[in-house]
């Protein structure tokens, strides 16, 4: 179906741009993630942009289904904006996805600058273009040209001297960040060596690309991505359409690239959100830039993203620490192959038969899935795993075999779509429908990876399948319920995903939840606690099994920050 072009830069725009964005990143992230070898040759950066993009978009569909069910009608555009450049944060990954972030976030603060303007036009787009590549830039704490930053000047300068409507605004960004990747390889030496243009900024030219689709309805002119003939004549024979055949370039003449940026550097990239206040961040900056390189910090009004790339991953982490509480942390060691140890010391490695990929509501149970061998994704309350996530941790996983266990109803779909793309890539998944994360621990408790995986996954299937799963939480707002209605602040026992019981007191609404299970029978129980659950919970709960049921085992785990107070299996 063909797009139909927005005339203003409104909600709905923000929407269109943001689903255009996504799919030509999809199209086009193979081809990135081939000539990414700036700053670190791990041909990832098309997949770190797609990720990012797929947060983002899926924040606004979140704003538009919430005003749906409102019935309120489309969303501000300030909403809209907020919830593109939020997505993005939450969602960066790498180097390039953390920059695109913030190129969003800059728009965002010119779009949402007045929370009650339903769209704005030509002016306010140039203004948020600005905005993006300029604070872009002040993120990155050294910034080189010949990059991603370079183009989103180049897009930003030439829309500053367009006149006309957002259409004209969008073409004219297009066209002078167009020109400025083709410039790229004359820019910087590691791209001149490769024969490519910038693999982050040729992200940020299909990114803009959208944009002109999303105001004028026509599909931009393909980029080109080699610098020229003659740049693949003195890459010789090599094959400059993969990652390896890149890193044979960087590796071949060792003298030539030791002050080159792009071919040495520190063994690890950390990334992690941090929950920080400005002044704190600023020392951070301080403090990682000592460390390492590649840092780019962005985000603010208490929320960040950090990226570096370090030697010492640990400290990173633990400067993270004393400036605030960071999370979901992310540690890569770029490795076998990578430009920093030439992939001709080390034989790839050979992927494993069988894994098992788990999403996880809290750190605490994402450790003890670790521990049973498990690859983790985490889910923060509020913050579902997007499929591009999922897919990334089955590949994560280097497995021939994975088992994927959403551990969630409502991650069923995004699971599924996952599991689809990493069988297109020749992995073969199977799918287990969990919809609680006792679920997920029951199915990992029976598995064996020396089985034949129809029936390993069966066995799974079935233990899964055979462990009924409650949750008490507090409720948010006053809601109907078919427990009758609750108000905020009520302690709520749901089973099966339906609010069974309302009370005001956990211990006692969870006792309430617990003999309700364990009447239909029971071997164990397993009781996983969130931050929020009273020290004498668990206590009082395993007294009562023990009193009043035979024969039934009770297992205790810390969750961390679950988002409910309790999760309860019976198995």
């Amino acid at each position: 179906m063909a797009q139909v072009p927005q005339t203003f830069f409104d909600a709905l725009a923000v929407r269109t741009w943001c689903g255009l964005a996504l799919r030509a990143l999809g199209r086009a992230r193979e081809e990135i993630d081939a000539i990414n070898v700036y700053p670190v040759a791990d041909g990832d950066t098309g997949t770190n942009l797609y990720l990012t993009a797929e947060s983002a978009s899926a924040a606004v569909e979140a704003v538009f289904e919430a005003h749906d069910a409102h019935g309120s009608g489309k969303p501000a555009l300030a909403d809209a904006a907020r919830a593109m450049a939020h997505g993005a944060l939450i969602g960066a990954r790498g180097n390039s996805g953390t920059i695109l972030a913030q190129l969003l976030r800059g728009m965002a603060q010119v779009l949402a600058a007045d929370g009650e303007t339903t769209h704005t036009d030509g002016e306010g787009l140039r203004l948020a273009l600005r905005r993006a590549a300029d604070s872009a830039r002040q993120a990155v704490a050294h910034p080189v040209e010949g990059t991603v930053l370079t183009v989103a000047s180049a897009a930003a300068d030439a829309a500053g001297g367009a006149e006309g409507d957002c259409g004209t605004v969008a073409r004219a960004a297009y066209d002078g960040a167009r020109a400025a990747l083709a410039a790229t390889p004359g820019q910087l030496a590691v791209l001149e060596r490769a024969g490519v243009v910038d693999a982050g900024g040729r992200g940020l030219v299909a990114v803009l690309g959208a944009l002109v689709e999303t105001f004028t309805g026509e599909v931009p002119r393909a980029v080109p991505v080699t610098s020229g003939p003659e740049h693949a004549r003195v890459a010789g024979d090599t094959d400059t359409t993969s990652p390896a055949g890149l890193a044979e370039i960087l590796t071949d003449s060792p003298d030539e690239c030791t002050d080159d940026p792009g071919t040495g550097g520190p063994a690890f990239e950390v990334i992690y959100l941090l929950e920080a206040d400005d002044t704190a961040v600023a020392r951070l900056r301080q403090r990682l830039d000592g460390l390492g390189d590649s840092l780019v910090v962005v985000g603010g009004d208490g929320l960040w993203n950090v990226h570096v790339h370090v030697d010492d991953a640990g400290a990173a982490v633990e400067a993270g620490v004393e400036a605030g509480r960071p999370y979901r942390i992310r540690i890569t060691h770029f490795g076998l192959g990578d430009v920093h140890t030439t992939g001709a010391e080390r034989p790839p490695r050979e992927p494993a038969q069988r894994a098992v990929v788990a999403v996880v509501p809290g750190e605490g149970l994402a450790g003890l899935y670790a521990e049973a061998g498990a690859t983790t994704v985490l889910a923060r309350p509020g913050e579902p795993p997007a499929s591009g996530e999922l897919v990334e941790a089955v590949r994560r996983a280097h497995a021939r075999e994975v088992v994927l266990l959403p551990n969630d109803a409502d991650l069923r779909h995004t699971a599924a779509a996952a599991a689809e793309q990493a069988r297109t890539e020749g992995i073969r998944v199977a799918l287990i429908p969990t919809r609680s994360a006792v679920q997920g621990i029951a199915a990992l408790a029976v598995h064996e990876p020396e089985r034949r995986f129809d029936e390993d996954v069966v066995q799974m299937t079935s233990a899964a399948g055979a462990t009924r799963y409650a949750e008490v939480t507090v409720a948010e707002r006053q809601s109907w319920t078919m427990a009758g209605i609750c108000q905020a602040g009520d302690i709520l026992g749901l089973i099966e995903g339906d609010v069974a019981v309302i009370g005001s007191d956990v211990a006692v609404t969870a006792e309430t939840v617990l003999d309700r299970m364990l009447s239909a029978g029971g071997e164990l129980v397993t009781l996983v606690l969130g931050d929020e659950a009273p020290e004498t919970v668990a206590d009082h709960l395993e007294a009562r099994v023990r009193e009043s049921y035979l024969a039934v085992d009770t297992v205790v785990y810390r969750g961390g920050r679950q988002g409910a107070v309790l999760l309860i299996g019976v198995e």
